[in-house]
C-alpha cells in the first residue's frame, strides 16, 4: 500500500479500473477524458490497465472530470475479493496459483475473480453439507440402531418363512406359531420402515436434527449464543430453580426426558458460574489481564472454571469472542462452542492434534498454543485436564479436558502454529502423520 493525505501516490491495484468504468458508464471516450486531463491517450491507457500508478494532480483532474470523488477511485471492496481468493489459493493441493499476480487478475478480470470466489464459496458450504451428512450416516445413534433392528426383522422374518418352506408336514400348533411370528415381525418391520421415513424427512425439513440429549441441549445453547442471561445474578436457591424451570418450559428443543434431565444439570452449573463469577465483575477485569490463569487466581477459582466462564459470556461484554471444548477420556466432546474458522465435529473423532488432547495426556499441567486452520486462519488456546473426581484409595480419578480457544487478534505475533484440522475426514492436510482415515476432500 503507498497511500498519502495528498494523494501523491495511490494503491493503483483497482484505481485504473474504476476509471474506466466510470468513464465507460459516462460514455466518455479515452482521448477526451485524456484531453481534459491534460495527459495523453497513451498514459490514460496505462492507468486504466493499472500499469501505471497515479499522480495527485493527474488523479485529481481525472477524478474532476468524471464528477466523482478522488476517494471513490482509490478505495473499495475488492479486498474482500482478494481475501476470499487467498483462501482458495491456500486450501489448493495444486499449488498452481500465482499468488504475487492476484491483484493484477482482480483489477484485470474483475467478472472472473468473483466468479472463482463465489465458486470457493459454493464449495465450502458443499463441504460443510458432506461434513453433516457424513456424521448422521457414519455416527448417528438413531439410524445405527434403526437399521440393525431392520435387518433383526427382516431375519426372523425369512427364518420363519424358511422352517414353513422346508417343512410340509409341520404341526399346526407349530405352524401357527411360526405364522404369528412372521406377522409381529413384519409389523415391526413397517413401523421401523416408517420411523426411518419420518426421520429423513426431519432431515431434509431440518438443517440439523436432533436426535440425542446432547445435540438437544446444544441446540438450545447455541440460540441463546451460550449466554444464559435468565440465570445471572440470582440471589437464592429458589430463585435459582424457578430460572430453571423457565428455561426449561420455553425450550421446545428439549423434547425427551434425557435431554431436559442434562439440560437440567448443565443450567445448575452454569448459576453455580455466574454467582461465582459475576459477569461485570469478570468483564471489568478481563480488561486488565485476558489470561484465564491470572484471571481464575484473582477470583480464586480453577482454571477450567474461569475457562469455562469466558466462553460463555458475550462478546460484546469481553471485547472477545472464545469457543470452548470439553473432552472426557475416552475423546468424546461433552461440550463445543465453536468458532468461525474453527468448527467442531458433531460426530466422530476430532482433531488429535488439537492441545486438548495433549493436555489430557499431562493432566494439571496448563499449556498454551497457537493453531492454524485451513485456510490459514489462526488461533490462540488454553488447555488443561483436571479431575471431575477425585482418586482415592478404592477408585481412579476422573479427568476432563478443557480447551479454551480464540481467533488471534494480534497479527505482528510470530508465534510458531500447530496445523489442526476438524476431523481426518474432512481435514484437506494430506501428510499428516495423525490421519487416521482419507479424507473425503482429497482427489
Amino acid at each position: 500500500m503507498f497511500e498519502n493525505k495528498g494523494y501523491g501516490l495511490v494503491n493503483s491495484s483497482f484505481t485504473g479500473s474504476r476509471i474506466r468504468e466510470r468513464r465507460q458508464a459516462l460514455r466518455i471516450k479515452q482521448a477526451d477524458l485524456a484531453a481534459a486531463a491534460h495527459i495523453s491517450a497513451s498514459y490514460l491507457n496505462l492507468i486504466e490497465h493499472n500499469r501505471r500508478k497515479v499522480a495527485g494532480k493527474v488523479l485529481v483532474d481525472i477524478a474532476r472530470v468524471l464528477d466523482i470523488d478522488v476517494t471513490s477511485l482509490t478505495e473499495g471492496a475488492e479486498e474482500a475479493l482478494l481475501e476470499a481468493l487467498r483462501e482458495a489459493a491456500a486450501v489448493s493441493k495444486r499449488g498452481t496459483a500465482e499468488s504475487d499476480r492476484l491483484e493484477e487478475f482482480v483489477s484485470r478480470f474483475p467478472g472472473w475473480a468473483k466468479l472463482v470466489a463465489t465458486q470457493r464459496a459454493r464449495m465450502t458450504t458443499q463441504d460443510r453439507t458432506i461434513e453433516a451428512l457424513n456424521n448422521r450416516l457414519t455416527h448417528d445413534p438413531f439410524l445405527a440402531e434403526a437399521l440393525h433392528d431392520l435387518v433383526s426383522n427382516i431375519t426372523a422374518i425369512r427364518s420363519s418363512t424358511s422352517i414353513l418352506s422346508d417343512t410340509p408336514d409341520l404341526e399346526p400348533a407349530w405352524r401357527e406359531r411360526f405364522l404369528r411370528n412372521i406377522t409381529e415381525e413384519t409389523s415391526r418391520l413397517i413401523d421401523g420402515s416408517e420411523a426411518l421415513v419420518s426421520y429423513f424427512d426431519g432431515q431434509v425439513q431440518s438443517e440439523h436434527p436432533l436426535t440425542t440429549p446432547q445435540e438437544m441441549l446444544d441446540a438450545v445453547l447455541a440460540r441463546k449464543g451460550y449466554h444464559l442471561p435468565e440465570l445471572e445474578g440470582l440471589a437464592s436457591g429458589k430463585e435459582q430453580d424457578a430460572a430453571i424451570a423457565l428455561l426449561l418450559a420455553g425450550s421446545e428443543a428439549l423434547a425427551t426426558p434425557q435431554a431436559r434431565a442434562l439440560a437440567k444439570w448443565y443450567f445448575r452449573v452454569y448459576a453455580q458460574l455466574a454467582r461465582d463469577l459475576p459477569s461485570g465483575q469478570v468483564a471489568d477485569a478481563f480488561q486488565d489481564t485476558s489470561d484465564p490463569a491470572a484471571l481464575a487466581k484473582r477470583f480464586d477459582v480453577s482454571l477450567e472454571q474461569m475457562m469455562h466462564r469466558l466462553a460463555v459470556l458475550p462478546a460484546r461484554d469481553l471485547g472477545s469472542e472464545f469457543g470452548l471444548i470439553v473432552s472426557d477420556p475416552a475423546g468424546a466432546l461433552v461440550f463445543r462452542k465453536s468458532l468461525v474458522g474453527f468448527p467442531v465435529p458433531r460426530f466422530g473423532a476430532a482433531c488429535a492434534i488439537w492441545p486438548l488432547f495433549d493436555a489430557m495426556a499431562r493432566p494439571m499441567s496448563p499449556q498454551r498454543d497457537w493453531m492454524e486452520t485451513p485456510p490459514g486462519r489462526r488461533f490462540e488456546s488454553w488447555s488443561v485436564a483436571a479431575p471431575i473426581r477425585r482418586a482415592t484409595f478404592d477408585t481412579p480419578p476422573i479427568f476432563r479436558a478443557w480447551m479454551l480457544i480464540r481467533a488471534e487478534e494480534n497479527a505482528a505475533v510470530d508465534q510458531p502454529s500447530r496445523d489442526v484440522g476438524t476431523t481426518c475426514r474432512l481435514c484437506p492436510r494430506s501428510k499428516c502423520a495423525a490421519r487416521r482415515e482419507p479424507s473425503i476432500l482429497t482427489d
